[in-house]
């Protein structure tokens, strides 16, 4: 099984239309017919491809669990949970609507076929409970700049700045560390971008509450990301 990179993947049409629209199909050529997307019930069934094919190679908050099934084969999970600082919640949606955000934490995939990734993220959106406020992050380390997303009409609301924080223990996220200042680990910037998963009225109205600006996507300044 092969690591992930979801901007290796080829995106050619958005899967989300703007604004209550529905699904546009990927592509004119592109058949989905044998893979469907179902909630995993057994989250453990996700172990092996957040342990061994992610990155980060640690397990995070996991509240929904989905799994991309092609031919009855699982071949890749997406999750979410609760994000990691109670103070992201609010400092993207504000304090009455702090309760609403979710974070699209693992995007894992077997293959990562053309499409497979941004399949799997509408698919699984559309799954959760609404209202919703989806937060998910491009890791500027590992070269991604979040096709997927820019691929399932995230907005782009920036990116956060390089630092350091104190080291854990067993690659644990940085609110479990060793509380030993002089023990410091680089964290790098990520492209932030977040998802509004709600009814269209509803939609408006947290889309002008959010405390971020919505920019313009990043684009892709390696030749082997373009779409």
């Amino acid at each position: 099984m092969k690591n992930l990179s979801v901007d290796s993947l080829t995106a050619e049409l958005p899967l989300f239309q703007e604004d209550g629209g529905g699904a546009s199909p990927t592509s004119t050529h592109q058949s989905f017919k044998n893979y469907v997307v179902r909630e995993l019930n057994d989250k453990k069934l996700a172990y092996p491809y957040i342990y061994e094919i992610h990155y980060a190679k640690r397990k995070p908050s996991l509240s929904y669990v989905y799994g991309l099934y092609r031919n009855y084969e699982l071949i890749g999970v997406c999750t979410f949970g609760s994000p990691a600082s109670p103070n992201l919640c609010e400092g993207i949606a504000g304090k009455n609507n702090q309760n609403k955000v979710i974070e699209l934490n693992r995007l894992v995939l077997k293959f990562n076929r053309k499409n497979e990734a941004s399949f799997l993220v509408s698919k699984s959106i559309r799954m959760l409970p609404k209202p919703k406020i989806i937060v998910s992050y491009a890791d500027t380390a590992q070269g991604h700049i979040g096709l997927v997303y820019q691929a399932t009409n995230f907005f782009f609301t920036g990116t956060t700045k390089a630092r350091t924080d104190m080291a854990s223990a067993n690659n644990k996220h940085s609110r479990h560390s060793l509380k030993d200042p002089t023990n410091r680990v680089f964290r790098s910037a990520k492209h932030r971008y977040v998802y509004i998963h709600a009814d269209k009225q509803e939609k408006a109205k947290l889309r002008n509450e959010l405390n971020y600006k919505i920019s313009t996507y990043p684009k892709c300044s390696n030749e082997k990301e373009v779409p």
